[in-house]
């Protein structure tokens, strides 16, 4: 199977456990849990790449000026359609509007077909969420700074199903 890539927020350490926490408090009950080594949040998803492609989106992400930030995840919640459970911010942090903006704005000109769907941020938990999902409800925040992107892919196959390619740090 081809290689799909995509741009994320991956979490440090101490984010990591309090997600994997999660997951096992709410999403092992509902579905498939995520693996704790592949709990992330997607920037841009951009499938699979051939090499001058993906050039161009490295040189993208290396020419990107956006500051660090902060990532407050405050909620849980499931979506039906593709039976996803997940935790995301109440509202999106101006640095992540900017981050993946500046993101779309660039990979448009790498000829590649983004997303048209207005972005939801989010980190899923577990995926084929049965029949009785949790209502969407306030979990404790979960404070995130964000201080770099990484471009990750994956192409099925066990846990942990990603793994980081390269990895930016984030810079006024």
């Amino acid at each position: 199977m081809t290689e799909r890539l995509f741009l994320a927020l991956w979490p440090g350490a101490a984010v990591r456990r309090t997600l994997a926490a999660l997951v096992r408090g709410a999403a092992a009950a509902h579905g498939r849990p995520t693996h704790p080594a592949d709990l992330h949040l997607t920037l841009v998803f951009l499938g699979p790449l051939g090499e001058s492609h993906r050039r161009c989106v490295e040189q993208v992400a290396d020419a990107l000026h956006a500051a660090p930030f902060r990532l407050r995840l405050e909620r849980l919640g499931h979506w039906r359609g593709p039976r996803v459970l997940w935790c995301a911010p109440n509202e999106t942090p101006a640095g992540l509007v900017r981050l993946v903006d500046g993101l779309n704005a660039g990979l448009t000109d790498c000829g590649l077909a983004l997303e048209r769907r207005p972005y939801r941020p989010h980190v899923t938990l577990a995926r084929q969420v049965g029949a009785d999902p949790p209502d969407e409800r306030p979990i404790a925040p979960i404070d995130w700074p964000v201080g770099d992107f990484v471009l990750a892919g994956g192409s099925g196959g066990g846990p942990p199903r990603y793994r980081i390619h390269r990895r930016w740090p984030l810079r006024p």
